[in-house]
């Protein structure tokens, strides 16, 4: 296993190239014009929550439908940087409410979206787009709003309220 040292001294090497800073910046930049986006298309439904960058694992903000939000569920718009795709997970607002939600999912064989193997980081892991095409962001922003309405309207009907 390699050492810390080992680590940063590659780390040190890639961000010297500048391959990685300047595209991760302009990563970060789409990923925030696209929240502001959802927020100035859909600011009468849904709650938008705040952008987490994260630690170049994964990147998100949540997308909270009011009949969701008085059950703590939510949607995260995540963007997967080791798989290079999106996603839209089903998450509770705490681990509490998660793992019930999972459990109940579970006990249903609720099968039209992927189940998460365990509760620990989501109820539903589904990707949106794999392999994203960059050099289009028009056409990428309407196809991430396109599948996640979809998933917001299957989750919706799912759990109607409770």
């Amino acid at each position: 296993m390699k050492k810390l040292q080992q680590h940063i001294a590659e780390y040190n090497k890639q961000m010297k190239l500048g391959s990685i800073p300047k595209t991760y910046q302009k990563l970060m930049k789409y990923l925030m014009g696209l929240r502001a986006y959802f927020i100035r298309q859909y600011a009468n439904e849904f709650v938008i929550g705040s952008f987490y960058q994260g630690y170049m694992d994964i990147s998100y903000f949540p997308i909270t439908p009011k009949v969701l939000k008085a059950q703590q569920l939510k949607i995260g718009l995540i963007f997967n940087h080791e798989k290079m795709q999106f996603e839209n997970w089903l998450v509770g607002q705490n681990k509490q409410v998660q793992k019930e939600y999972w459990l109940l999912c579970k006990e249903q064989q609720w099968d039209q979206y992927p189940l998460s193997s365990t509760a620990q980081n989501s109820i539903i892991k589904h990707p949106i787009i794999k392999n994203p095409d960059f050099e289009q962001l028009d056409i990428l922003t309407k196809t991430i709003e396109k599948e996640t309405l979809q998933f917001i309207t299957a989750i919706t009907n799912t759990f109607p309220n409770r």
